[in-house]
């Protein structure tokens, strides 16, 4: 079974950036839908625009929601990718909560935001890394030491080659 510090790893890289994707279908057909998320408690919390309905066919499903830093100023340091798998459920979030999301966008595609709080409970992590130097880039050394464990929750870490650890 893979060890909780791969999911700490996958935490402390989607500490590093703000915003991801949700993958999940809706009336048969896939979707992406971009996402604000914060990583709180051994879970992820995502802000979504009410607007779209997209939350509707994340609500009750499992999903998948990845973020990376590819194409930004520190991929230099070494690219990498999470993908993380699982339950997600409608939540009202605490005020303390709902201040680690910063700001609130004004407008998306030219109607004014109206958030909805989602939390996914990850049953899976993957955390792929990209390197074009002639050397595999090595998993980025992201861990915090006092990262609690979370109890009960897989995680895999893709080598290269397609190994699991």
């Amino acid at each position: 079974m893979p060890s909780h510090s791969d999911e700490r790893l996958a935490f402390a890289l989607l500490r590093r950036t703000e915003y991801g994707r949700v993958a999940t279908s809706m009336r048969a057909l896939p979707f992406l839908a971009a996402a604000r998320h914060v990583v709180t408690d051994g879970r992820i919390l995502l802000r979504m625009h009410r607007g779209f309905g997209y939350h509707h066919a994340c609500v009750g499903s499992v999903i998948a929601y990845g973020a990376d830093n590819l194409g930004t100023e520190d991929a230099r340091d070494g690219m990498w990718t999470v993908q993380l798998v699982g339950r997600c459920e409608a939540v009202e979030p605490t005020e303390a909560q709902r201040s680690l999301f910063g700001p609130e966008p004004a407008f998306v595609d030219g109607e004014p935001y109206d958030p909805v709080y989602l939390r996914v409970d990850p049953q899976t992590a993957t955390v792929h890394t990209l390197s074009t130097s002639a050397v595999p880039a090595a998993v980025p050394a992201a861990v915090p030491a006092a990262a609690p464990a979370v109890p009960g929750r897989a995680a895999a870490v893709r080598q290269p080659g397609g190994r699991t650890r």
